[in-house]
C-alpha cells in the first residue's frame, strides 16, 4: 500500500507515519511546507502524481481562540482544503481519511457524545471542523475520524503540544498545576489512533464517520490524578473552572465521545488508564536513553 499523508509535522501525523511504515507500507509524507492545503491546483497534481491508494489529512488550523479572530485562515485550512483533498482523492481513486474533534459539539449532554448526536459547534473552530466533515464525506470511501484530547510521542523534530502535555510538565517539575475540574473529555492516544486507522483502511469496514479516542471518559482532575499516581509523585492541583477563566472561543464542558460504533466495527480501542500508562514508561525509556547519551 502506498499512503499519502498530509500535515506531516504534527503530532497525530507522526505516529501515522510510524504505524504504516512498522507495518512495511510506501508513506510519502508532506508538511505544509511541501504542500500548501489552500492551493487547489497544486493539492490536485501532487495528489495525482503521488500515486497513493489513501490520503491521510493530518493538517489542521488548531488555534481554538485564534480562530476567532482568524476565521478565514481557520475555514481555508480546516474546511475548503478538506474539500480540495477530498476530491483531489476521488479523481485519484485514492482513499481518503481526515480526523474532525469534539467540538462539533455543544458540551450540554451527560452522557458520551454519538455518530448520531446532532452537531451544534459554539466556536468558529467547532464550525470549521464541521463544515471539513461534510466536505470530507462527499468522497464515497472516506473515513471521518473525530478524535480529542491528543497525546503522544512526537517525530523527529515535532513538539510536544496539548493539554496533557503541560500537565505533565508540571507534574514531573513538582509545580503547581492548574486543572480544569469541570471539562470531562475522553483522551486519544496518536498511536492506538494510528493503528485504528490502518485497520479501517485495511479491513472491510464500512466509510462513514467514527469516533476514534481511547475508552471511558473522565475529568482532567482525574487524569492528572492518575498521572501523577503511574508517575510516583504527589500531585499538587490548582482547580480550575471554565468560568473562571478568560477565552476568546467557548469550550464545551461535556465533550466525552463514544467509540461504540468503532468496536461494533471490530476495532477495540484501549482504555485512556492503560494508553497514558503505556505512553509514560516510553517517554522514561527515552529520558533514559537521553541520559544515558550525555554521560
Amino acid at each position: 500500500m502506498r499512503v499519502l499523508v498530509t500535515g506531516a509535522g504534527g503530532l497525530l501525523a507522526a505516529a501515522i507515519i510510524r504505524e504504516f511504515e512498522a507495518a512495511g507500507e510506501t508513506v510519502v509524507a508532506l508538511d505544509r511546507r511541501a504542500l500548501d492545503l489552500t492551493e487547489s491546483d497544486r493539492v490536485q497534481r501532487t495528489v495525482r502524481e503521488a500515486g497513493a491508494d489513501v490520503v491521510i489529512n493530518c493538517a489542521a488550523y488548531n488555534d481554538v481562540d485564534g480562530a476567532e479572530e482568524n476565521a478565514t485562515t481557520a475555514l481555508g485550512l480546516n474546511a475548503f482544503a478538506v474539500r480540495t483533498l477530498a476530491r483531489a482523492a476521488h479523481e485519484a481513486d485514492a482513499g481518503f481519511v481526515h480526523y474532525s474533534t469534539d467540538f462539533v459539539f455543544d458540551g450540554e449532554q451527560s452522557r458520551p457524545y454519538t455518530e448520531d448526536d446532532p452537531p451544534n459547534p459554539r466556536s468558529t473552530y467547532g464550525v470549521s471542523k464541521l463544515l471539513g466533515e461534510w466536505f470530507a464525506l462527499e468522497h464515497p470511501r472516506a473515513y471521518v475520524l473525530r478524535v480529542e484530547s491528543l497525546f503522544g510521542e512526537p517525530g523527529p523534530g515535532g513538539s510536544r503540544t496539548g493539554s496533557l502535555r503541560g500537565i505533565l510538565t508540571r507534574i514531573r517539575s513538582g509545580e503547581v498545576a492548574p486543572v480544569f475540574v469541570d471539562r470531562t473529555i475522553t483522551l486519544g492516544y496518536t498511536t492506538d489512533i494510528a493503528r485504528a486507522t490502518r485497520d479501517l483502511v485495511t479491513r472491510p469496514v464500512v466509510p462513514g464517520l467514527y469516533h476514534c479516542v481511547n475508552s471511558d471518559s473522565a475529568s482532567w482532575a482525574q487524569i492528572a490524578a492518575e498521572a501523577a499516581r503511574l508517575l510516583g509523585v504527589p500531585l499538587q492541583m490548582t482547580p480550575v473552572t471554565l468560568d473562571s477563566v478568560k477565552l476568546r472561543a467557548r469550550r464545551p464542558k461535556y465533550s466525552a465521545l463514544s467509540n461504540a460504533r468503532l468496536a461494533t466495527s471490530g476495532i477495540v480501542m484501549p482504555t485512556w488508564q492503560e494508553a497514558l500508562a503505556r505512553h509514560l514508561a516510553i517517554e522514561r525509556g527515552a529520558v533514559s536513553q537521553e541520559q544515558t547519551d550525555r554521560a
